[in-house]
């Protein structure tokens, strides 16, 4: 398996969707937080990880316990997007992720985020990560 960097930081590509914008025609804000996951899926899987097999082999998920975004400039329809996510923080059952979304034609800093996790079972009671994910994400923190 590839070493994977310390600090890792993902990207995601998104084209921004005419049904994602608003009278205005600017994206509506809570795409955004869709976005957040896109990138968190495609930062999990650089990993070598993924959502199913966490949610079929081991029975837990990942729940959003707190999200918060802050718009700094509009995006709007069609727009070529960057979605950066990066791991900010994983101990016992929290899990903390930080995203940029960035647009690459102009470099227009659009906004940025972080939501915090808690690691569930089925039962919707806290679990810890098992060590085989806590590993693959302490090897990716400063």
């Amino acid at each position: 398996m590839n070493e994977i960097p310390v600090n890792h930081v993902s990207q995601s590509r998104i084209r921004v969707r005419y049904a994602e914008t608003d009278q205005m025609g600017v994206v509506y804000h809570a795409n955004y937080l869709v976005w957040f996951e896109v990138g968190r899926v495609d930062f999990i899987r650089a990993l070598g990880m993924d959502y199913r097999t966490m949610e079929r082999e081991d029975g837990l998920a990942i729940a959003v316990a707190d999200v918060s975004a802050r718009y700094k400039s509009p995006a709007r329809y069609d727009d070529d997007l960057v979605v950066e996510t990066r791991l900010l923080a994983a101990r016992g059952a929290v899990i903390k992720f930080g995203y940029r979304i960035i647009r690459p034609a102009d470099q227009a800093f659009l906004c940025e985020g972080e939501t915090v996790h808690v690691v569930v079972g089925k039962d919707m009671k806290k679990h810890s990560l098992p060590e085989k994910y806590a590993s693959r994400f302490a090897a990716v923190l400063i």
